[in-house]
């Protein structure tokens, strides 16, 4: 709107120097042709300007808005100052380009994820472990870690290769879980899971052709194994197993999200182990 009435202002003011070709109005209209072809050219630039000025003033209104802290923008100022960590004040377009995806107006940048060794998980008695078999989705992997630091497991296992590693996606979707969550990267998990069993664990699998999950004993070093979004447990991982649970499907859908899938056998484990 501000454009189109820059663009007719000037193209008034332009076009009004023909109107009266009177030789004593000769220089009248020279004034006004060239005060119309100024305006014709900086129309844009003005246009512009004030469509900037009204985006920064909606960008931080949105910003301030967008996120519970910014209620008290000077106490999250504060808390970051007394931790010494620097502060940047950028546009909101930065953080879009940095967030690649939705943001709540504040970011921060942290070093990456350290994954554990092997060993380190099994360093407590009786620990109870989930091993994701080439999981590919960020957020099914997010809501996992949520769902085993709420429980109290005692730690995870992926593969290095063709499998979701912990992004930003994973800790935005955790929601702070994976500060308090140890997961290890291992390079064959069929290898891995003939180890576990020599350290005296018990593979249990999920799968649809299994025995009811409820009736399984989880009880002592239990190992549960979340098979991938779409195909499920590898044939190699599945044939490892000791033990294949399975969900009863009473519905018309017969298979559920695999973040979901592992909530519901990791609190069943978790209560046959009290």
């Amino acid at each position: 709107f501000v454009v189109m009435l820059s663009d007719f202002f000037s193209r008034a003011l332009f076009w009004g120097g023909f109107k009266d070709n009177d030789n004593d109005k000769n220089s009248g209209n020279a004034i006004l042709m060239l005060i119309g072809l100024i305006f014709l050219i900086l129309s844009p630039i003005f246009g512009q300007l004030m469509q900037l000025a009204i985006s920064r003033k909606r960008e931080f209104l949105a910003d301030a808005t967008s996120v519970e802290f910014t209620r008290n923008p000077e106490g999250l100022i504060s808390a970051l100052q007394k931790k010494n960590m620097p502060i940047k004040f950028v546009e909101k377009f930065e953080l879009d380009k940095l967030a690649n995806g939705n943001h709540q107006g504040i970011m921060i940048s942290i070093p990456d994820y350290e994954y554990v060794s092997l060993d380190e998980l099994l360093e407590k008695e009786n620990p109870l472990l989930v091993i994701l078999d080439h999981l590919e989705d960020p957020h099914n992997l997010g809501a996992i870690v949520r769902t085993c630091e709420a429980a109290g497991v005692d730690g995870i296992i992926i593969p290095k290769n063709r499998s979701v590693e912990v992004t930003s996606t994973v800790m935005r979707t955790s929601v702070g879980a994976l500060d308090y969550v140890k997961i290890a990267r291992v390079t064959n998990l069929t290898e891995t899971m003939n180890y576990l069993k020599k350290q005296g664990f018990w593979i249990v699998g999920t799968d649809m052709d299994g025995e009811d999950y409820q009736e399984i004993d989880y009880r002592g070093k239990t190992v549960l194994v979340i098979g991938n979004e779409g195909s499920g447990m590898s044939r190699l991982v599945k044939e490892n197993c000791d033990f294949i649970a399975s969900i009863p499907m009473n519905g018309h859908v017969n298979s559920l999200n695999a973040s979901v899938a592992a909530g519901i056998v990791i609190y069943e484990a978790i209560s046959k182990r009290k």
